[in-house]
């Protein structure tokens, strides 16, 4: 892929993995309590940073081992995370845990941070960078995070009325089933 087409399918992968998910949940919650620009400051500013952990991960190992271990491993982790999504069967619902920090920006921050590190979507984002180039992925996961996070802030739980959370996460399941068989099929390219 090229730079822009690593950016619209890092985006797309995670907008559709993430929406509905439990950090989207945990800015609907929070902004339900406190005002809704810190809460998605802090959601942000931590997905940048996870996002960021991530890209540096994905593309250490991708000078560290040869690109068809790579791809194999991004497709295994790709197909599984879409046969996972796709099989879901309940919303992913969180109760609301009683705040520690006095900040909401620090709260949601920390709340997120925590919530996401070793996700699905981060291991993902981790995958993408392996293959494709770093910063356009960071940018498109992020900016993906971002717009889930302020859709979770301004809708809040009243968007649950008319959007289907299993038919996002079947979507998203077939997404990342999609990129699992394309990584796949480019592993197999280069092991032949």
């Amino acid at each position: 892929m090229d730079q822009l087409g690593s950016l619209v399918g890092a985006f797309l992968l995670v907008f559709l993995a993430e929406f509905g998910d439990k950090s989207q949940l945990v800015c609907m919650t929070l902004a339900a309590r406190y005002r809704a620009f810190p809460v998605l400051l802090g959601a942000v500013a931590a997905f940048a940073v996870l996002n960021l952990l991530a890209v540096a991960v994905g593309s250490v190992a991708a000078t560290w081992f040869p690109r068809e271990v790579v791809l194999s491993v991004v497709a295994l982790l790709f197909l599984w995370f879409g046969v996972q999504s796709f099989l879901t069967q309940e919303d992913d619902e969180e109760e609301s845990e009683t705040l520690s920090l006095k900040s909401v920006f620090l709260s949601a921050l920390v709340m997120i941070f925590l919530a996401e590190l070793g996700d699905k979507t981060q291991l993902a984002v981790m995958g993408l960078a392996s293959a494709e180039p770093p910063v356009p992925v960071w940018l498109g996961a992020t900016l993906a995070l971002a717009m889930t996070s302020a859709i979770g802030v301004i809708a809040g739980r009243a968007l649950m009325r008319y959007i289907s959370i299993i038919w996002l996460h079947r979507v998203s399941g077939l997404l990342f089933i999609a990129f699992g068989v394309y990584a796949g099929v480019e592993a197999i390219r280069l092991w032949l």
